[in-house]
């Protein structure tokens, strides 16, 4: 069977750029390894409960009246409309640090007043650093990497400042320890403080289906557990895609959302000349609880929790299994829902060691999950009330569980430090979209997909 058009990956990303090709007249296949759409973003039951992963909340969430802003640009490129994912702004998110908290809403005003106020002799320079965010040209693909850290000491002397306004987008869409490209920090600082956070009411299902409603209304085929083995390549071309089943496609073009490290991978012959992308370390464990109660009969009304025990950002794969230090806790149902939840829950996100995690296997596995898991619990009451006594069901993914669903290496969610912005491989009709292509988050994800298929695809033609 022959395509213009073959996409590695059913996720956000491949999902965007299927229905964008699609719907201009390409003939277009998506194949998916899982049998459940989604990738790093998707949900699955659990004793009767609806559990999403990856997904705490959506990005840059704008009222629809802001036409030039990302959220609905991409649904136009969808040509979808804004009531489509039943978005439901957050409550109130915080940042917690050693003897400082800052506050932010949807409202960017709110934030820079909470940074003015906590930081009353910073307030200068994070003047300073907004001017220069909201200046920068972060669609720039050909913009050569610069260290964000660097920018935010020229102009904000207190270090403590500065690990505060990281760690939220850190932990959201950065796959480089420690630091991170400035680029990448101008998209997600814009994307969380500028815009804001929002929830589909039905959780990231409901924009899942949406999308593949969309791809297949506009003639697009998607194949379910459908692996590719291999790619064949003659003269800098990839000829061929080999399926687990033993059928072989081709197409004209190929996009790759499974990640660069993990498409390079499946190259039959014609490798990469040089070693400069390697698999990203920087995984996570998140831990899911199901509550008998709402969080706010508990004094629970925060709806996202970042935060750190210690004085300066932990942000590295960690000695140990798990780094209890810092993370992230949100509740789904502290946003401003069109109506409740059928019932309490919280997710709770730590980094963890993908190495220490994969050796494991059986009973060994099962009694780490559950031991960190305590570990986790612990921790989490010195930022959020304690709701141990009201948990009826808990679940755990770690760096293995994302392997074996996604196949990225270590696990890893962000996928390389090193991204490729502008999508190019060295073979002239295979191109990389998602997480490695340099967009991150739910928005970021669907806009690289549109970018690429815009860029290597409808551009040309």
């Amino acid at each position: 069977m022959h395509y213009d058009v073959l996409i590695i990956g059913a996720g956000m990303s491949g999902l965007a750029a299927g229905i964008r090709l699609a719907y201009y007249g390409k003939s277009v296949c998506i194949v998916e390894k899982h049998y459940r759409v989604g990738g790093l973003n998707s949900y699955y039951n659990l004793a009767g409960h609806k559990l999403d992963v990856g997904l705490h909340a959506m990005t840059n969430y704008v009222p629809s009246n802001l036409r030039l802003r990302p959220l609905p640009k991409l649904l136009r490129q969808l040509k979808l409309k804004a009531d489509d994912f039943s978005l439901c702004p957050q409550l109130l998110s915080v940042i917690k640090f050693p003897g400082k908290t800052l506050r932010f809403n949807n409202d960017f005003d709110f934030f820079v007043q909470e940074v003015i106020d906590t930081f009353p002799d910073q307030a200068d320079g994070f003047r300073k650093l907004v001017k220069i965010v909201l200046e920068h040209d972060e669609l720039n693909l050909y913009a050569e990497p610069i260290s964000a850290r660097q920018v935010m000491s020229s102009v904000i002397s207190d270090p403590l400042l500065s690990d505060m306004i990281l760690c939220p987008l850190m932990f959201y869409g950065n796959a480089q320890e420690d630091d991170m490209d400035f680029g990448q920090f101008v998209i997600m600082f814009k994307s969380i403080f500028c815009e804001g956070f929002a929830r589909p009411q039905d959780g990231v299902r409901q924009i899942l289906d949406v999308l593949v409603k969309q791809y297949r209304a506009c003639g697009g085929e998607l194949r379910m557990k459908c692996a590719v083995t291999s790619l064949a390549c003659i003269d800098s071309r990839i000829t061929s895609v080999l399926l687990e089943d033993g059928e072989i496609l081709t197409a004209d073009t190929i996009l790759s959302s499974a990640g660069y490290v993990e498409t390079m991978k499946l190259l039959s012959d014609c490798q990469p000349p040089d070693t400069e992308y390697k698999a990203g370390q920087l995984s996570f464990v998140e831990s899911i609880l199901v509550l008998d109660k709402e969080p706010a009969e508990m004094g629970y009304n925060t709806t996202i929790t970042f935060y750190s025990d210690l004085d300066r950002l932990n942000y590295r794969k960690p000695a140990e299994m798990v780094d209890v230090s810092s993370g992230v806790i949100c509740c789904p149902n502290n946003f401003q829902l069109e109506q409740p939840l059928p019932e309490g829950m919280i997710r709770m996100t730590n980094l963890a060691n993908p190495e220490l995690w994969t050796e494991l296997s059986g009973e060994e596995y099962r009694k780490s999950k559950a031991l960190w898991l305590q570990d986790i619990l612990k921790e989490s009451v010195a930022h959020v009330p304690d709701v141990r006594n009201s948990i009826v069901l808990t679940d755990m993914f770690t760096p293995k569980t994302i392997n074996r669903f996604t196949g990225r290496v270590n696990g890893a969610v962000y996928g390389t430090p090193n991204k490729i912005k502008t999508g190019t491989t060295h073979l002239e009709n295979l191109f990389i979209c998602g997480t490695d292509q340099g967009f991150l988050g739910i928005v970021g994800a669907m806009l690289s997909g549109i970018s690429m298929a815009n860029l290597h695809v409808l551009q040309k033609t």
